[in-house]
């Protein structure tokens, strides 16, 4: 009879260790997926405030084309983000556009370079900044 009682022992151990190996996996699995959740949240994010960041380009540059003289500073607030832009004079016929666009905690910034013509607007670079 105690061979009976030792192998209840060993069953009864191995049940318990595959169920916490079980449980320690099914943990890290949870970790992981929360992980990648928040980081592909925060890379949508990024994206959408990028998206911000050159809409207020396009804005200043409107602004410019409606006002040759035009510096400044203005915001829009579009979606679930905000953006901010100022233009600056850096000559009598060249603007710098700085753009800072906000998603929850997510920041992006572009900076644009352009240049008044007497029927249009060159735009000389384009470029996020950090």
């Amino acid at each position: 009879m105690q061979g009976h009682k030792d192998s209840g022992y060993i069953a009864l151990i191995t049940v318990l260790v595959v169920c916490a190996v079980a449980t320690a996996v099914s943990l890290v699995l949870l970790v992981n997926g929360n992980d990648l959740q928040r980081a592909g949240q925060i890379d949508n994010y990024a994206t959408q405030a990028r998206g911000l960041a050159n809409a207020c380009a396009e804005e200043a540059l409107q602004q410019m084309h409606d006002s040759t003289s035009f510096t400044g500073t203005n915001s829009l607030t579009l979606g679930n983000g905000t953006c901010t832009y100022t233009v600056t004079s850096t000559g009598t016929s060249t603007r710098t556009i700085t753009t800072s666009g906000t998603v929850q905690t997510v920041v992006r910034k572009v900076q644009v370079y352009a240049t008044i013509g007497s029927s249009n607007i060159s735009v000389t670079s384009w470029q996020e900044v950090a």
